[in-house]
């Protein structure tokens, strides 16, 4: 399984950021979350410098987490963001879901895709039900691993 992850990952490195498992949003969102793990307040400045991030970026990160709850923000003069949620009980799974608009690593997977195969040959399509179980395997893997371990690589 690590394999095939690293594969894609080095395939959508050379050709661009389509059909990643962690788009650069949610890898932005983990460095964000790791700047504020010390559970001391932090601008969005003081996150961009810690951790070379884009800072147009990190604002609209900002916002999502904070919408979803793992954020806090403060606004005004003595204003920045800390965490609002323990990271030992949100797992890789809820990020991409806050981050993410499609967690399918196939279009096909999607309700309501119309496959042109599918509506064609058969209804019950071999490939598609592959993906399906290589999806509940990654969101398994993605559910087990906590924000915690993920900053922290602890078990």
């Amino acid at each position: 399984m690590q394999y095939a992850i690293n594969k894609l990952q080095e395939r959508n490195i050379d050709e661009g950021e389509s059909n990643l498992l962690i788009t650069r949003e949610t890898d932005y969102a983990l460095r964000i979350l790791r700047a504020l793990s010390d559970g001391e307040q932090a601008t969005a400045k003081e996150i961009c410098r810690r951790e070379l991030l884009p800072q147009q970026f990190v604002y609209k990160i900002l916002k999502k987490l904070s919408r979803a709850g793992i954020v806090q923000i403060t606004r005004g003069a003595d204003g920045g963001c800390r965490l609002a949620a323990d990271l030992r009980k949100v797992s890789l799974y809820d990020l991409t879901q806050v981050m993410e608009d499609d967690n399918y690593i196939s279009a096909c997977m999607q309700p309501g895709y119309q496959c042109e195969w599918r509506q064609k040959h058969s209804p019950s399509c071999k490939v598609n039900k592959q993906l399906l179980q290589i999806q509940s395997v990654l969101d398994r893997e993605f559910r087990a691993r906590s924000l915690y371990q993920m900053i922290y690589d602890s078990e």
